[in-house]
């Protein structure tokens, strides 16, 4: 019997608790949206653990519903940028360089940051946001790091149990 569907239930459900407790923690760095995102730690250990397409569907699937629950249809469309663009370019750089698992999570944060800008820039028809950049591109470095540090540690823990 196959452990594939529970595997992932139980990682999109840590991925929904990360997003609520992240909702209810209250930081403002001063940059409209910008948060620590938590969540994106369980994209990467997907993505070093398991088939590239289980960690896209995971993260795809808990935009939409961490959308719908703690957020609106705009974040749903902001995230949805970010979280796609940076999940290409970590999908990008794990199958093509050998990255360090924290370097792999600064980029995605980074690029995180950058996806949502362009989306921004889209719906609102104005460029003058991308002036965001430089301070998304330092918190994208900053938050990428502490993830990527997390990943670090959880990967070979959760490497032993995944490989019984």
């Amino acid at each position: 019997m196959t452990l594939k569907v529970p595997k992932l239930g139980v990682f999109l459900a840590l991925a929904l608790i990360l997003s609520y407790v992240e909702s209810l923690i209250p930081f403002y760095f001063g940059i409209p949206g910008m948060k620590l995102g938590l969540t994106n730690v369980i994209i990467v250990l997907i993505l070093y653990l398991d088939d590239w397409k289980d960690a896209a569907l995971i993260s795809f699937t808990r935009v939409l519903i961490a959308g719908f629950m703690f957020g609106n249809v705009y974040s749903i469309i902001y995230s949805l940028g970010g979280a796609l663009l940076s999940f290409l370019i970590m999908l990008i750089l794990k199958k093509t360089m050998n990255l360090h698992i924290i370097t792999i999570s600064i980029c995605g944060g980074i690029f995180h940051n950058i996806g949502q800008i362009i989306v921004a820039v889209w719906a609102m028809d104005n460029i003058y946001i991308a002036g965001y950049i430089p301070a998304l591109y330092i918190a994208g470095i900053i938050t990428g790091f502490l993830i990527g540090l997390l990943a670090y540690e959880l990967y070979p823990r959760l490497r032993k149990v995944f490989n019984r």
